[in-house]
């Protein structure tokens, strides 16, 4: 089970999406493929578990929902790579904190092939330019297997940041890859080799199944 599909969806509205992850797990068994699933939302404001409706500050036209990955609030939008990890962990022997890591780690060294330096924080998931976050995580565990994944923002209106408080952090600055490195925010591009990153560091081989 060295394979790792990888499904181009395009814009999908949130809410379908998790529905289909959540099909996905329920279905899968020992022979199914773990997928990665690149794609972007349109506008919406995601609670995860955790998540307090006190930290949405103003949602104004765009719609809010509660979902079950880990973690606070976050915005999804055009322009933001989103790449869902649908993976059976249990089989691969493969811990949420390594993945969470190699998640994080795939976006650093995108970043510094941009030229870009990034770091991680202990304690505050996601990936960070100077003081100002650029990538979320959040993971769902299920019979063994784990979905939701994570969204790096690389050309998006990043305006309606603030009206949340950033996975429950009020001021917490957020930026993207266009802001940084005009030339290489292309969303297109960004997915395809954040893709190629993911699977490499999980030792996978990556195959479209479109």
């Amino acid at each position: 089970m060295n394979v790792l599909c990888l499904r181009r969806l395009g814009q999908v509205a949130y809410a379908d999406t998790l529905a289909a992850m959540q099909a996905f797990t329920d279905r899968r068994d020992a022979t199914t493929a773990d997928e990665l699933w690149l794609l972007e939302h349109p506008p919406v404001f995601t609670l995860g578990l955790a998540g307090k409706p006190e930290h949405v500050l103003d949602a104004g036209a765009v719609p809010v929902l509660r979902c079950d990955r880990g973690g606070q609030v976050t915005y999804h939008g055009p322009g933001q790579v989103v790449l869902y990890t649908l993976l059976d962990l249990q089989r691969a022997g493969l811990g949420v904190k390594r993945l969470v890591d190699t998640l994080e780690q795939a976006v650093i060294d995108l970043l510094a092939e941009c030229g870009v330096a990034a770091e991680r924080r202990a304690g505050a998931p996601g990936v960070y330019v100077a003081d100002a976050k650029i990538a979320a995580l959040g993971l769902r565990v299920r019979r063994g297997c784990c979905y939701h994944g994570l969204s790096f923002n690389v050309a998006m209106d990043l305006a309606p940041f603030a009206r949340i408080n950033p996975c429950g952090y009020a001021g917490l600055a957020v930026t993207q890859l266009r802001d940084l490195q005009p030339a290489a925010a292309d969303p297109v591009v960004v997915g395809e080799r954040l893709a190629g990153q993911l699977a490499a560091r999980l030792g996978r081989t990556l195959v479209a199944s479109d």
